[in-house]
């Protein structure tokens, strides 16, 4: 007899398949900004700025997107997510301002890819598993490297060949098709269809619904949350993590390798490498934080970024140089390791019913760091004629957000963070 699939696992398909293509339309603006430049004269700094707040917005509404999912459930939410980035997409393709630049892909962009970015994924992760809870987080953050490794080569080829609007046309049409798929696939919980999550034991009961709108939902964990440390420093650690990766890396690493000579299909190449390693690095880590500490997890994955983002303008060359390769597999393989440990600890400062509330305001943390990293890298690019100095104050920020998480839930051990 042929054991069915549980549908929590085709829950979680449906869900990596939508990060997927959201992944596509993030990693649209890296290839954007040269083109941009020579279509319209616009300065680097200029259009960096639209970047940073889609940045910023991405993760600043992933708080109120998580108590949202809630109050008018996943679907909703997704597919109007999807309706406003297909949109703003199709909008650019209007734009002769910058300020057009940055209502469309900056603000619209942003909020939908926001409403539907890993705050999705924890929902379903803590709806729909028990068990393998970690890896299945990894797996579906993962699924942001999967969207960058299938998107990015062809969205820089298609930059390079036919121009930027050929790019916008691409991503408003893929996140157009999104929304049925969401419509007929997607289901709500498990008590939707009358079964319990994976690996729930027999006596397991489902968490009481929090009451109140979505927003009061959001701020009031923010309130509870702001009086305890360990969610500051949860805070400080993921602002440094976005900073240092979808900020400073995603949308700067193909400008500072033509900066050195490198070609744009070449860098942005490497970048779908990054992708490749960050896919076997977070469903890695996914499994270590079902089996490991997720306080020393993440001061390794700090630590060791840290050193590289030292190293790396030193390594950049026209071509790629086995230093280089090293850089690309180590940056990959960290990328968002981060990812399932931080959303482990999150459970620990409301408790696992607001742990996916409490993760919104730390992802919102990350994509604060990301902006400050896509704005403040071209501001330093442009003054200093390179990024190393940029790199440099990352990589430092880096080493203290290492030290910083080994002082979360002190009063805690492993096993029991990972039952919570």
């Amino acid at each position: 007899m042929t054991k069915r699939i549980h549908p929590a696992f085709i829950a979680a398909g449906i869900t990596f398949l939508t990060l997927v293509a959201s992944a596509g339309y993030r990693s649209a603006p890296s290839v954007l900004i040269m083109p941009l430049e020579m279509a319209f004269g616009w300065s680097r700094d200029q259009i960096s700025l639209a970047l940073a707040i889609n940045v910023l917005l991405y993760g600043l509404v992933s708080p109120f997107a998580a108590a949202l999912m809630e109050r008018f459930t996943v679907k909703k939410v997704v597919m109007s997510a999807l309706t406003l980035v297909g949109s703003g997409a199709a909008l650019t393709l209007t734009m002769t301002q910058t300020w057009q630049l940055i209502i469309f892909w900056g603000i619209m962009v942003g909020v939908g890819t926001g409403s539907m970015a890993l705050v999705f994924a924890a929902t379903i992760a803590n709806r729909w598993f028990v068990q393998k809870r970690g890896i299945v987080m990894g797996a579906l953050t993962a699924a942001a490297a999967t969207g960058q490794l299938i998107f990015l080569p062809g969205l820089s080829k298609l930059a390079v060949d036919y121009g930027w609007k050929a790019v916008s046309i691409t991503i408003a049409s893929g996140a157009f098709i999104m929304v049925p798929v969401i419509a007929f696939f997607l289901k709500e919980k498990p008590s939707a269809i009358g079964i319990k999550p994976y690996g729930a034991p027999a006596d397991w009961v489902e968490p009481p619904e929090i009451t109140g709108g979505a927003a009061t939902r959001a701020i009031n964990a923010f309130r509870d949350g702001s009086h305890k440390k360990d969610f500051w420093f949860l805070i400080f650690s993921f602002w440094v993590c976005g900073l240092s990766t979808s900020g400073l890396i995603g949308n700067h690493f193909i400008p500072a390798a033509h900066d050195h000579g490198m070609g744009e299909v070449l860098a942005a190449s490497l970048m779908v490498l990054i992708g490749i390693f960050d896919v076997v690095g977070t469903i890695a880590s996914g499994w270590l934080t079902d089996r490991y500490d997720p306080r020393k997890l993440l001061f390794f994955y700090y630590f060791l970024r840290g050193l590289s983002l030292f190293l790396l303008p030193s390594i950049l060359f026209s071509t790629v140089h086995p230093t280089t390769l090293i850089f690309i597999i180590f940056y990959g393989l960290d990328w968002v390791a981060t990812v399932p440990p931080t959303l482990a600890l999150c459970r620990t400062i409301l408790g696992p019913n607001q742990g996916t509330v409490v993760y919104g305001w730390v992802f919102a943390a990350h994509q604060v760091g990301g902006s400050i990293a896509a704005f403040g890298a071209a501001v330093i690019r442009v003054k200093f004629g390179d990024y190393a100095q940029a790199f440099y104050i990352s990589g430092a920020l880096c080493l203290v957000a290492a030290l910083v998480v080994l002082r979360i839930a002190k009063g805690m051990n492993a096993e029991q963070i990972r039952n919570l």
